[in-house]
C-alpha cells in the first residue's frame, strides 16, 4: 500500500506554510510528522495532545536543524483557549498539568532488531521523550517546551514519508483517538485506504492491555466513536471493517475520503 509522502496535496500545502507568518491564525497551522512517528504510541491524554500539536505546528517542519540545535517553544493561555474553543480557566488548567506530566511521557516505536538473510527475526521497543524539559509560568499562564533531540528529526527538515493535517481539523475532538485515527488516516491520504495489523493499531491508539485482548472492546471503545466524532465534527466518510483469518481479528481496513469544504488550504 502506498503511503503518504507528502505530495501532491500535502506537500503543495506544506511548501506555501510559512510556521512564523504572525498572520497565520493558530488553528489554522500544520502539523507535520514522520511516518514512524504517526505510527508510534503517543500515549498522550487530549490536553497533552493539543499542547504537542500546538507547539509542533510552530517548528518549521522543513527545515533541517543545525548540529546540536535545540529549539525551544512557547505556548500561552490564551493561544490554547482560542485554539480549542475552551474558556481561560480551562487552558490554564490544560498548562499547569501538562507541565507536571509531560516530561514523564514517552513514545513507542517497533522496529527491527536483528537480521538474517534480509528476514527480521525480531521487533526492539524504543522509547523516547517528547520534551527534555518543560517551564511553565502560573502568573503569566505560559508553557515552553524543549524539544527532545532524538525525536526532533521525526518533527523537522522533514522531505518524504511524512504526515501532515491542519490543526484545525483536530480543534474540535473531544477524544484523543479521534485524534490519533485522523493522524492514521491522514498518513495513507493518497490512497484513501488505510489497513492496519490489530496489533499495530492497538499500538498506536494506545489502548490498554485489556483492551489489546478484546477486539470488541477495541471496536467498541475506541474505533467506533472515533470514527462517529470524524463524520461528524471533521466532515470524514468512513467505511471500515475487521479482517479476519479463521475467527479471529487480524487487521481493520478503513476506505475513507474528506470532504473537501473542510479542508482549508
Amino acid at each position: 500500500m502506498a503511503e503518504l509522502t507528502g505530495k501532491p496535496a500535502a506537500k503543495f500545502r506544506v511548501e506555501r506554510y510559512d510556521p512564523a507568518a504572525p498572520e497565520r491564525p493558530a488553528e489554522e497551522r500544520w502539523v507535520s510528522m514522520s511516518n514512524a512517528l504517526t505510527r508510534a504510541g503517543h500515549g498522550l491524554t487530549l490536553a497533552e495532545k493539543r499542547i504537542i500539536a500546538h507547539a509542533a505546528s510552530k517548528l518549521d517542519s522543513r527545515r533541517p536543524l543545525a548540529p546540536g540545535e535545540v529549539p525551544q517553544t512557547h505556548l500561552t493561555a490564551a493561544e490554547y483557549a482560542e485554539t480549542f474553543d475552551v474558556d481561560l480557566t480551562t487552558a490554564y488548567e490544560a498548562l499547569q498539568s501538562a507541565a507536571k506530566t509531560l516530561y514523564e511521557r514517552s513514545i513507542t516505536f517497533y522496529e527491527a532488531a536483528h537480521r538474517r538473510r534480509g528476514t527480521s527475526l525480531s521487533l526492539a521497543k524504543v522509547q523516547m521523550r517528547w520534551v527534555g524539559s518543560v517551564k511553565y509560568h502560573e502568573t503569566e499562564g505560559w508553557v515552553e517546551l524543549h524539544w527532545w533531540p532524538a525525536l526532533l528529526p521525526h518533527l523537522t527538515g522533514l522531505k518524504k514519508q511524512f504526515t501532515s493535517h491542519q490543526l484545525k481539523q483536530a480543534s474540535a475532538l473531544r477524544s484523543v483517538y479521534s485524534w490519533r485515527l485522523l493522524e492514521l488516516l491522514t498518513r495513507f491520504g493518497s490512497t484513501g485506504r488505510a489497513e492496519y495489523t490489530v496489533e499495530d493499531f492497538a499500538a498506536s491508539m494506545d489502548a490498554t492491555e485489556k483492551q489489546q485482548a478484546d477486539f470488541a472492546a477495541i471496536r467498541r471503545k475506541i474505533i467506533e466513536p472515533a470514527v462517529r466524532e470524524l463524520v461528524e465534527k471533521d466532515g470524514w466518510q468512513i467505511e471500515w471493517k475487521p479482517i479476519k483469518a479463521g475467527r479471529k481479528v487480524k487487521a481493520v481496513r478503513f476506505d475513507f475520503s474528506r470532504d473537501p469544504q473542510g479542508q482549508l488550504l
